[in-house]
């Protein structure tokens, strides 16, 4: 029987794997030019992250990062959803890996009966695209996006996602 991977929030020992599996899916498998030295938040995600409203989760199978997700606190009760990534070999209904994720997240952002999660993403990342529509995400033009949303240069497509404050109504997509 397959194991399903453990979801945590971020502790620093594991900032080396996280920045390599990101750098990893982001460089080699999607060839987007980024680097790590574009993402100084990877190297200060407990002080980024997980601040306010913000949080930084992991995904782990027997104790290697297979995936991330967090939630950056941008004030008005709003967050932006950053850093979703999964492995290549955990993606997809045999481990779950990328609903549980945002199962995490999303019951988080009730907890704290946030209003609103924002996300940009990349035109490439086309099962993303699928994933977050299928889960209750609407896209928006970037005009709608709040002034305080951090837009990063990748980011062409953004969404929107409503918090419903009802820890009952969360129902992932898989």
């Amino acid at each position: 029987m397959i194991q399903i991977p453990i979801i945590k929030e971020y502790q620093d020992h594991y900032q080396q794997q996280v920045v390599e599996l990101i750098l990893q899916i982001q460089q080699q498998e999607f060839q987007i030019p980024i680097s790590k030295e574009d993402q100084p938040d990877l190297f200060t995600i407990e002080s980024f992250y997980q601040t306010g409203n913000g949080n930084f989760w992991i995904a782990l199978y027997h104790d290697q990062v297979v995936g991330t997700i967090s939630l950056l606190d941008i004030g008005n009760n709003e967050v932006a959803l950053r850093k979703m990534f999964v492995h290549k070999g955990y993606r997809g209904q045999t481990y779950k890996t990328a609903s549980l994720l945002l199962e995490k997240a999303l019951k988080w952002a009730q907890e704290k009966s946030l209003k609103a999660i924002y996300l940009g993403t990349t035109p490439q990342f086309l099962a993303a695209h699928r994933f977050y529509e299928k889960n209750g995400f609407v896209e928006i033009n970037d005009t709608m996006l709040p002034q305080s949303f951090p837009v990063l240069k990748v980011d062409k497509k953004f969404y929107t996602y409503t918090v419903n404050n009802n820890p009952s109504n969360v129902r992932i997509y898989r």
